[in-house]
């Protein structure tokens, strides 16, 4: 009894004693600060820049106070946008952290916490929708409130229903567009709506397409959609896309002819091919399956970039009745 109990004794006198687990240090103010902001995704907020189209389609964006309002519009999408993007990533934290990129998002990497990135999300969305109704028109506070309300369905549910996600991601580009022209009170044409919504699918199934290209061996592990979706559909949906989306810009450039303005010559129907090339040049890269990120190819590819600047001109022409 008494050797047994001094072996034990002695093997205790020898383990090394225990160290307790290590514990992840938490981040300080500035870390959960600059985590926040990522999460917002900054990256995104250009597609924000939508606000302008329809005001800069009709040529009314000349005075200070539709620019200060389309600045506050601006600002009031991106906040709801953020809002969005702050509950979709605390929603997804813990299956981002099963994925090779998405864990080093700021909320799965632990850097913000679950709680803090709700309550954020939550702010932001009540203070985009109270202070559209403040200092916008009833519409505009309407528009943005319905955006929320079809992104959170989107977050919980609607991004696992085929086809649906494409029209509610394509739906979210239509709504910006539509903002502008709403705060300022400026009538939008049926066209400019089909051209700006069936664009927005382009990209969208376009996006998709290329994250399907790129993801075939990983077996839908970005985005489980994609085991349901063939490229051959997708495929399908973004050519049909592009084609519904130039004509209805050839419609839209036709609906008012510029010999009636008095132009020398027909500068909005002439912009029709500088569209047109733009959505060819985009098909490239959609084709190549290297569409998987809009932002990039519509910010980095220098020959898209000279497109867009002969369309801004040639259309400016149209604008300003030279």
């Amino acid at each position: 009894m008494t050797e047994h109990a001094t072996g034990r004794t002695g093997t205790a006198l020898l383990d090394p004693p225990a160290t307790p687990p290590l514990r992840r240090p938490r981040p300080g103010t500035l870390s959960v600060a600059r985590g926040l902001v990522r999460t917002a995704r900054p990256r995104q907020w250009v597609k924000n820049a939508l606000v302008v189209a329809a005001p800069v389609a009709a040529g009314q964006l000349g005075s200070w106070h539709h620019a200060a309002r389309l600045a506050l519009v601006f600002a009031l999408f991106t906040a709801a946008a953020s809002a969005v993007y702050l509950v979709n990533d605390a929603r997804d934290a813990a299956a981002d952290r099963a994925h090779p990129v998405k864990r080093r998002r700021p909320v799965a990497a632990g850097v913000v916490p679950v709680p803090l990135a709700y309550a954020t999300g939550a702010a932001l969305a009540l203070g985009a929708a109270v202070a559209a109704a403040l200092f916008c028109n009833a519409m505009t506070a309407l528009l943005i409130t319905a955006y929320l309300g079809m992104q959170l369905a989107y977050c919980l549910r609607l991004k696992h229903v085929l086809v649906v996600d494409l029209t509610v991601v394509a739906t979210g580009f239509l709504m910006r567009a539509m903002i502008g022209g709403i705060a300022l009170g400026i009538p939008l044409s049926r066209w400019f709506l089909i051209t700006t919504g069936f664009g927005a699918l382009f990209m969208v199934a376009a996006k998709r397409y290329s994250e399907a290209v790129q993801m075939e061996s990983a077996q839908g592990a970005t985005r489980a959609l994609l085991t349901q979706y063939t490229t051959g559909y997708l495929r399908f949906v973004w050519q049909l896309a592009a084609g519904v989306a130039v004509l209805g810009y050839c419609l839209w450039a036709l609906e008012s002819g510029d010999a009636a303005t008095g132009t020398l010559l027909p500068w909005r129907q002439l912009s029709v091919v500088a569209f047109v090339l733009a959505v060819l040049r985009y098909a490239v890269f959609a084709d190549r399956g290297t569409a998987g990120a809009p932002e990039d190819v519509v910010l980095r590819d220098r020959p898209l970039a000279v497109i867009g600047l002969a369309w801004a001109a040639v259309y400016g022409m149209a604008v300003v009745g030279l």
